[in-house]
């Protein structure tokens, strides 16, 4: 069987690659997972492993050559096949290649590796399940990371086999969540962890804890108290940290059934260092209400901005201040030429784009507001990544950021603005869009807003709210003395970090 090696997308602007080095020639014999070639893009260079096992019979990319994403640069012979050629040559049945075929015709599906520093993700949807067929690049599951929320499609077509990992379970990148059958056969599962359910979950081993002898606090031996698991990694964090059992119960677990993760266990670690409290912790107040109530578990994007809202309060020193912007003059140019922008350019002109831009020209004039503070040093940045920030439905907020927006025009702003909230709606964002953000704006005046105090978002020390345009009368200063008009008129509210921004300086933005 032939499976064709294409030219992989490592990025939502990435559009080709350059084959630098190839590992394997024509005829050479390639395992699943074995590097074969090395590509290298605007973003990044990277090692592209085999999906299977085979013989390498076509090259159709050169070293030192460039093709786009998704292009064929070579095709491997399975060895499936070859197998059945060997059959059909001697004419002698083998029984036991059947299942080799079968088992050759796997193909793996890892988590994938969403940037850098990204280490796992979350799979908080499965759009298959065991037994059903899949095309390429048909959605196959969802996954969260601390950057982004993205939709993984299948890398070929077939019948899903395997769910190794169950909705809302971390894994680590590269990890493989789930195999695709090419042969159109699901193999019959050899032992108790692959039964033919729609999802497979995989248990790990008991391991016994055992603190250290240091360690403060009731101990328990058993790996669970009868209602939760610990796996082996987060015990071995436990033991290492001197983490005590009764602390590991008052964790807040994010994964499967509220399963402590790796994530869970190193941030409460981290917030007990920023604390100084090396005791147990002190378990949430359960409250009892008087009334029909629904308990709804909060998904994992309602998750992380909990944790970034609390992260953000406990570490800038928040200040707001609101001033009230007279917008005749764009609500006028707007009303003007919205229709012929829309109709030449296909551009949506809206008040964002020109808030932007007046943004920008102030952050280069006063630059601290477009620095960040690092220890006891302030990092001062010569560029501009203004990050616009976007309700995902039905209750998310994520704020995606412009590159190097100090370039750009109006006109290029409202396309960048326009651009960034499609993506992060349809869950097209990657993860540079989330990162190296250096201001933001917030526009909760889309919603009907006058003004509100927003919540600065890390490392940035300020943020703009942006309230809606409302046409009100106020009075207009003119030579002939004080009067009355009727005007569209906007309030601004600049939430500051009063480490680093004192009012003066906020006022002068």
């Amino acid at each position: 069987m032939r499976e064709e090696i294409l030219m992989p997308k490592m990025g939502e602007s990435v559009m080709e690659g350059t084959l630098i080095k190839w590992h394997k020639k024509v005829g050479d014999k390639v395992k699943k997972d074995e590097i074969i070639f090395e590509i290298s893009t605007d973003k990044v260079d990277t090692e592209v492993p085999s999906p299977v096992d085979g013989i390498l019979t076509e090259i159709r990319l050169n070293e030192n050559e460039t093709a786009p994403v998704g292009s064929v640069v070579a095709v491997i012979e399975t060895e499936g096949e070859e197998s059945g050629e060997t059959e059909s040559q001697t004419g002698t049945a083998q029984p036991e290649k059947a299942e080799e075929k079968i088992s050759s015709a796997l193909v793996d599906v890892v988590m994938p590796k969403m940037g850098e520093s990204v280490t796992e993700g979350t799979i908080i949807k499965w759009h298959k399940k065991v037994g059903d067929e899949v095309k390429k690049d048909e959605i196959i599951f969802e996954i969260s990371t601390d950057k982004v929320d993205t939709e993984v499609p299948s890398p070929v077509d077939g019948v899903m086999a395997e769910i190794l990992y169950g909705e809302n379970e971390t894994v680590e990148v590269n990890k493989v969540v789930a195999r695709i059958s090419t042969s159109g056969e699901v193999p019959m599962a050899k032992t108790e962890e692959t039964k033919t359910e729609a999802n497979v979950v995989k248990t790990e081993p008991e391991v016994e804890y055992k603190p250290e002898p240091k360690t403060e606090g009731k101990l328990h031996k058993p790996k669970s108290s009868g209602k939760r698991f610990y796996s082996p990694l987060v015990l071995s964090i436990a033991n290492k940290e001197g983490v005590t059992f009764d602390e590991l119960e008052t964790i807040e677990g994010s994964g499967l059934n509220g399963r402590v993760t790796k994530k869970d266990i190193l941030n409460y670690i981290e917030n007990r260092k920023k604390s100084g409290a090396a005791t147990k912790a002190v378990p949430q107040t359960e409250y009892v209400f008087n009334g029909a109530t629904e308990v709804i578990p909060m998904d994992n994007i309602r998750k992380k901005i909990m944790h970034h809202m609390i992260q953000s309060r406990d570490t800038s020193v928040h200040v707001s201040e609101v001033m009230e912007v007279d917008m005749t003059k764009i609500h006028n140019y707007i009303e003007a030429n919205k229709d012929r922008l829309y109709r030449e350019e296909n551009l949506k002109l809206t008040y964002m784009a020109f808030i932007s831009y007046a943004a920008i020209k102030a952050l280069k004039q006063y630059p601290l507001m477009n620095a960040s503070i690092q220890g006891e040093n302030i990092v001062m940045k010569k560029y501009v990544n203004l990050g616009i920030a976007v309700a995902v439905e039905p209750n998310g907020l994520i704020v995606p950021n412009i590159k190097n927006a100090d370039n750009m025009n109006v006109r290029g702003l409202a396309k960048a603005i326009a651009e960034l909230s499609y993506k992060a709606r349809n869950k097209k964002l990657s993860p540079d869009d989330v990162v190296d953000g250096t201001f933001s704006i917030t526009n909760y005046g889309v919603f009907g807003a006058l003004f509100g105090t927003p919540i600065i978002n890390q490392p940035e020390v300020g943020i703009l709210g942006v309230g809606a345009v409302v046409k009100r009368p106020v009075v207009v200063t003119t030579e002939f003395g004080d009067t009355i008009a009727i005007k569209p008129m906007m309030y601004l509210t600049l939430s500051h970090d009063h480490r680093l921004v004192d009012g003066m300086l906020g006022g002068l933005f």
